[in-house]
């Protein structure tokens, strides 16, 4: 019998002894969080899947894994399909699934911790039809059988100067304040790790590739707060920081704290904040105001600090980066290099710089096949060496203290075929379409969408994940609202000084795998006679685009004037910083087209 196994039926016994028909378990915390820490991986422990996004039901007969269309190929690899139904999302709801497994009258069990309240709401009104209920629980189920579960980290917060941040954390609270007055508001509830990091200019360890902190906050309409933390996090330089106007309290005391707001309004983010959270705050008289997390929209828009540290970081970035395609282009072909040993050789590059912090999230090294595995990770028994003749994908970032930097390049290995190019060149006229947009104020970040796909869709080809993702500054290499995607969000209008990538690929599975990322910071454009205000895209990221992958008979004048430029900005940005070498070949790979 495999671990995988004993697992679920270790959790089906404690079902049993819970009264419980079935149990939900997300991959997530109690923070709504897409990366989280060790000891909230429970979804991995039960299923081997270790993608970033995904969820599971377990029934007394049946299992179900939900994953979107970046895992399908990944779920398929890491879960047991003898004990687990795959199911793709959106095309199937864990509530739509309830509803037609769930056992009538049953009691389906779930940790308000772990959701919203939009999705309890949604899964009991499923269920209901059934006859059966949504119950929660005190105590999640997989931690009473999860003997070994890492504790919460206890990493010590660290101050984010105001030097990065370019505000200070008392200027961004009295800004909430004033917003807060202005909704006739007396508090708002902060729980999403990056708005406290963000609201506080704290950074922490808590969770890999995330420089966050596992924390609570309570920001007032009087400017002071309330954060919520375990003691042993706190040093004397950062409550000098915090100041008097913070009280620090431990994180073990905010669910009390909530239900001492007895006819005060409260405002809390149906979207990120968890069911129990609204259930405290319900249960104390507080009025719910629920609105948008107040930190979420200004920590997207980067002030003047924040960009030229982007631009600081990514120029950084950049270098190293294509310190590591040179030496790509001069190891791989001799053979004995494999997707661990070039993770490792450009996260060696990365730290050469001094001044990395950590990578923004685990490398994708995806050599042939494993590169049409949108978030794969490598892992011994995957690991493929680089071969002549195939493509490889390398999608990465690194989070320093001025930025925070995701990109992805995909290299040919020896002569390309014919077809890898004519679908790498339909990838990067997409990318380019992107970052030659010019759009009005008020646009949404889905309607940009199909300028990505339109050539792939021409062709009858396409890609299964978002086209662009708000980026975070030394914050979440994925961070909201703002995003490019026709599914999954996408309604959030861009504003000057979001930050987002740019990342259409193309996938054929058991053979490779294309990807062009760059990030890029929306901006005010001024045209001459404009009737109207508009924006476009600064590109931010400087590495070059491999040119043996380019059918150059596909790409319009246009098209092939924006290479040739951004080719000579990498060149400038990345030039100075290159040598000998790495230089030589540099020059070679921007040179036009």
């Amino acid at each position: 019998m495999s671990t995988y196994q004993d697992r679920l039926n270790a959790l089906r016994d404690q079902l049993a002894r819970d009264r419980l028909d079935g149990f939900v378990v997300p991959l997530t915390d109690e923070h709504m969080s897409e990366y989280v820490g060790a000891y909230a991986q429970r979804l991995a422990w039960l299923t081997g899947f270790q993608g970033s996004a995904g969820s599971a039901v377990v029934l007394p007969e049946q299992a179900a894994i939900f994953v979107d269309g970046r895992y399908t190929l990944q779920v398929r690899e890491q879960v047991d399909g003898a004990l687990w139904q795959y199911e793709s999302v959106p095309q199937t709801s864990i509530a739509d699934w309830l509803k037609a497994h769930a056992p009538a009258g049953g009691r389906i069990g779930y940790d308000p911790w772990l959701h919203t309240r939009a999705w309890v709401e949604q899964a009991s009104a499923a269920l209901a039809d059934k006859g059966a209920t949504l119950v929660a629980v005190d105590t999640n189920p997989i931690d009473l059988v999860w003997p070994d579960r890492p504790a919460p980290s206890d990493a010590r917060l660290v101050v984010h100067d105001d030097r990065y941040a370019g505000q200070s954390a008392a200027e961004k609270r009295q800004a909430m304040a004033d917003w807060l007055v202005g909704k006739k508001a007396d508090a708002a509830v902060l729980s999403a790790l990056d708005s406290i990091a963000w609201t506080f200019n704290i950074r922490g360890k808590d969770v890999d590739r995330t420089p966050v902190a596992l924390a609570y906050a309570i920001v007032h309409a009087d400017a002071t707060a309330d954060l919520y933390v375990a003691p042993e996090k706190m040093d004397e330089a950062v409550a000098k920081h915090l100041g008097n106007a913070v009280r620090v309290h431990d994180r073990a005391a905010f669910a009390d704290a909530l239900v001492g707001f007895a006819g005060k309004s409260v405002v809390a983010d149906p979207e990120r904040a968890v069911a129990a959270i609204f259930e405290a705050l319900d249960s104390g008289g507080a009025t719910i105001l629920p609105l948008r997390d107040p930190a979420i929209l200004p920590k997207a828009i980067k002030n003047p600090i924040e960009i030229a540290g982007h631009k600081s970081a990514q120029a950084r970035d950049g270098a190293a980066l294509s310190r590591f395609l040179h030496w790509v282009s001069v190891e791989a072909p001799k053979g004995g290099q494999t997707e661990m040993t070039a993770a490792d050789r450009l996260e060696a590059f990365r730290k050469e710089t001094g001044l990395l912090e950590d990578l923004s999230f685990d490398t994708i090294s995806g050599a042939g096949p494993n590169g049409a595995v949108v978030h794969y990770r490598v892992e011994e028994k995957t690991n493929r060496p680089i071969e002549t003749g195939t493509l490889y994908l390398v999608d990465s970032g690194g989070q320093y203290r001025d930025g925070t930097t995701d990109v992805t390049r995909t290299l040919a290995i020896g002569a390309p075929s014919r077809e890898m190019q004519e679908r790498f060149t339909l990838v990067l006229k997409g990318h380019v379409a992107l970052a030659r947009a010019v759009f009005p104020v008020g646009t949404r970040g889905g309607q940009l969408d199909i300028l990505a796909r339109q050539f792939l869709w021409a062709q009858g080809l396409d890609y299964a994940h978002g086209t662009g993702h708000g980026v975070g500054s030394f914050l979440s290499v994925h961070e909201g609202p703002q995003r490019i995607a026709t599914f999954g969000g996408g309604d959030e209008p861009l504003q000057a000084g979001m930050i987002l990538s740019n990342e259409p690929g193309y996938y054929k599975t058991g053979e490779y795998g294309i990807r062009i990322e760059n990030l890029v910071l929306v901006e005010d454009r001024a045209i001459a006679g404009a009737e109207k205000p508009m924006l476009g895209f600064e590109t931010l990221t400087f590495a070059p685009i491999d040119r043996h992958l380019i059918a150059l008979d596909l790409l319009s004048p246009d098209e092939r004037a924006w290479v040739d430029a951004y080719h000579a900005k990498v060149l400038s940005v990345v030039g100075p910083q290159l040598d000998g070498d790495a230089k030589a070949w540099l020059e070679s790979a921007c040179a036009p087209l």
